[in-house]
């Protein structure tokens, strides 16, 4: 059977456990009755989604034929800010997969802001590459910078650079390799409505100055309302480079505002958490209690660490960003040969403390020997 399409039994199964995982609990996470909730048909939708997500994909779902490899290139990686480790981690597997296919990668970290960005993929553009990567920021950012590399013809694979998976034409991208921001967003927000049972008092992170971001979170906003119990408390826009200074004072803050009403945090980036710990620790807050914090986007390792030890984290949407990182060296060797990109999308997942099993990221298996048969390696 196709590994994407779920069976009856393990939705089922998921369910359980799932559901295993929310009873008996205060407000804001499983004390409102599925029968007398404010909104039934968007909680029994939310549970079913997510019991789904949290499925564990067991075999490679995506490209089994390709192009063989070229040889000899070098691809330069512009990274936004080597401080996101999502970023971190796809270049990991950018370099495990250029090793694999005999070609080097460099890395140019761009420091977070637009100047050290601009900087970093001028040096990139010197290097005269192969191919460059956009690397989790705004490609209006270097509107400059991507105009040079097109005229060279030097193609550009965006990682959530641009709102949606595939080839982009403005920018001009060979393709753009991302979950869709959609379901992350809407699983996300999903999540805390079953876990909830449909009664929480929800703070969204985000960071408004990049576009990707800033739709995500909007997503979010948009899945939460349809059920008509939870509350939006805060929207915080707290840039991602500023999280170590910012998200602190921010989150005592929220504390004082909302004190026990704040029972649930969903962030576009689960670095967000890892800055939150200390102050709700502080407070006296449970790392296993509310604000119950699910990350919509990335899952690093950290993220993994913070939830399989219940501290301040309770479940993430991850990127299988290590497998992300072989699909950006595949796509670069299709462009190189003139074929068109593989269109592959990775379907959305939940990890959680008990489905994780105490892994620190969501590596789904068979790409690395998919993509080495295709190239020939």
């Amino acid at each position: 059977m196709h590994p994407r399409r779920r069976t009856a039994i393990a939705a089922a199964a998921a369910l359980l456990a799932f559901a295993a995982t929310t009873s008996g609990c205060t407000r804001g996470s499983a004390a409102t009755s599925p029968l007398t909730a404010d909104c039934p048909a968007a909680l029994a939708k939310a549970k079913g989604n997510v019991a789904q997500a949290m499925n564990t994909t067991t075999s490679w779902d995506g490209p089994t034929s390709g192009p063989r490899a070229v040889s000899n290139r070098t691809i330069a990686f512009v990274a936004q800010t080597m401080i996101n480790p999502g970023v971190a981690g796809v270049t990991q597997g950018v370099k495990e997969a250029a090793k694999a296919i005999g070609w080097n990668v460099k890395v140019i970290d761009g420091q977070g802001p637009p100047a050290g960005i601009q900087a970093a993929f001028s040096q990139a553009i010197n290097l005269n590459p192969a191919g460059i990567v956009v690397g989790a920021f705004d490609p209006a950012v270097t509107s400059q910078q991507i105009a040079q590399a097109n005229a060279r013809n030097i193609p550009l694979i965006g990682w959530h650079a641009v709102d949606s998976p595939g080839p982009s034409k403005h920018p001009k991208l060979f393709t753009n390799i991302t979950t869709k921001v959609e379901d992350v967003a809407k699983i996300s927000a999903d999540w805390i409505i079953a876990h909830s049972q449909g009664d929480a008092g929800v703070v969204i992170f985000t960071d408004a100055s990049v576009p990707f971001a800033r739709n995500k979170s909007e997503l979010i906003r948009k899945e939460l309302a349809t059920c008509s119990s939870v509350s939006l408390l805060s929207y915080e826009n707290l840039p991602i480079t500023d999280t170590t200074s910012r998200v602190p004072q921010a989150v005592s803050s929220l504390l004082a505002r909302f004190q026990d009403e704040w029972t649930y945090s969903v962030a576009i980036n689960d670095v967000y958490f890892a800055d939150a710990a200390a102050p709700l620790q502080a407070a006296g807050k449970q790392g296993d209690g509310p604000p119950f914090n699910i990350g919509a986007g990335d899952g690093d390792p950290s993220a993994f660490q913070r939830i399989n030890h219940q501290r301040y984290q309770a479940a993430t949407v991850p990127e299988p960003i290590l497998e992300q990182g072989w699909q950006i060296i595949d796509e670069f060797n299709r462009a190189f040969s003139t074929a068109p990109a593989s269109g592959y999308v990775a379907p959305v997942h939940i990890s959680t403390a008990p489905n994780s099993k105490g892994a620190t990221s969501w590596d789904p298996t068979g790409y690395r020997e998919a993509y080495r048969k295709m190239w020939g390696r």
